[in-house]
């Protein structure tokens, strides 16, 4: 027995529209970045050899993004945002229980890829039981979005935190990146990925994934 998933429910379509037109005047791009390691162990972009990855790279302004914001919020009856910080950009579309929520936000990863060309994704989640079925939903939606999206190639994979060369992969892989990873295991200093490792040459592995500028 295979699940058929559909693929044109309207209030689906419309919460995914709401995220991808935050980004619209956004032109297809990538960013090329390398990592060199500075005093302080401090990160900066560089060119260190045989030190690159790509990024995911944001063209608008503030105010454009605002602008765009403003627009989805009085299309959806929604209070505008005032003022927006550079690169606070921190959105939430919200949906009742059963609508399909994690079948959206993997279709959003998808369709920001589509039209603007992003590669690197995080989902964030609160328990291993959520993680363990996002990851079964990225397993069971795979030939659904292959069919929507021209076979498009992307991995997905959990992070975990004693195969940190994972983190490395994910930084200069050129194909859809997507990391499924537990909120606890980087909300302390004392969680490995916020230290420097070996199999990272030395960095930290959430410097490489903060260089990949992720949704």
């Amino acid at each position: 027995m295979k699940i058929k998933f559909e693929d044109d429910l309207s209030y689906q379509l419309d919460a995914i529209g709401s995220i991808t037109d935050i980004f619209s005047g956004q032109e297809s791009n990538k960013t090329m970045f390398t990592v060199e390691k500075s005093t302080g162990a401090q990160m900066v972009l560089g060119t260190v050899e045989n030190e690159l990855g790509i990024g995911n790279g944001l063209m608008l302004f503030p105010e454009e993004i605002l602008k765009n914001l403003n627009s989805i919020q009085v299309k959806n009856g929604l209070p505008q945002t005032k003022k927006l910080k550079k690169d606070d950009y921190n959105f939430s579309v919200e949906m009742e229980t059963g609508t399909g929520k994690t079948y959206v936000y993997l279709r959003t990863i998808m369709e920001l890829n589509k039209q603007y060309n992003f590669t690197k994704f995080i989902i964030v989640v609160p328990s291993i039981a959520i993680k363990e079925g996002v990851y079964k939903t990225l397993e069971i939606t795979k030939d659904h979005f292959k069919g929507l999206y021209d076979n498009i190639p992307y991995d997905y994979f959990i992070y975990d935190s004693k195969k940190i060369d994972m983190i490395r992969n994910f930084a200069v892989n050129d194909t859809i990146q997507i990391m499924v990873i537990n909120i606890d295991s980087f909300n302390k200093d004392s969680n490995v990925i916020k230290q420097e490792r070996d199999q990272a040459n030395g960095y930290r592995p959430i410097d490489y994934i903060q260089q990949c500028n992720p949704v």
